[in-house]
């Protein structure tokens, strides 16, 4: 790889990690090709990538960048799965699929900056999707005029039901 061809290479890490939230190191030994095609299709599928480089060009794309945590921690074979995003979906991807292949092994990785450990990184795969939190939070602003609602009725058909009972009693007295 002549110059030209390394320059090119870290201005496409550094593009593809500058707007991203997260970045994961991942060691990758010993992968098949199929199974390194089915996390890339996995990982598009939540909006991220899988970039394999070599870790000189990696440490001199993320140094004072966004991810500088990560330039030093460069070793052996790395795969860095960014993410444009959900966090928490680029997470739950690579940590589902390390589980399953028993060849991917999370390393390292970086969200907004800060360091982050493969526990803490599996960690952020157990919280749940933005999706979820967002149901979530519509169900709770739901269930406020919901509740409020259904107070009113009540109260109102305890005295609908008072109101037809002493009619009841005028008619029959």
């Amino acid at each position: 790889m002549n110059r030209t061809e390394k320059a090119a290479v870290i201005e496409q890490l550094i593009s593809k990690s500058q707007d991203a939230p997260i970045a994961v190191v991942a060691d990758f030994k010993g992968m098949q090709v199929e199974e390194m095609t089915r996390l890339r299709v996995k990982l598009r599928a939540v909006g991220g990538e899988l970039v394999i480089v070599k870790n000189t060009l990696a440490r001199i794309a993320f140094t004072n960048g966004k991810h500088d945590a990560l330039k030093d921690l460069f070793r052996e074979n790395c795969a860095v799965a960014v993410g444009r995003e959900d966090p928490v979906a680029l997470a739950k991807a690579v940590t589902d699929f390390a589980r399953t292949s028993k060849k991917l092994a999370l390393k390292h990785g970086s969200l907004e900056g800060k360091l982050l450990t493969a526990a803490q990184i599996e960690d952020l795969a157990r919280l749940p999707g933005k999706q979820e939190l967002l149901a979530r939070v519509l169900g709770t602003m739901n269930a406020v005029p919901t509740n409020f609602v259904s107070l009113f009725a009540n109260m109102l058909r305890g005295m609908l039901y008072a109101l037809k009972a002493i009619e009841e009693q005028k008619k029959a007295a």
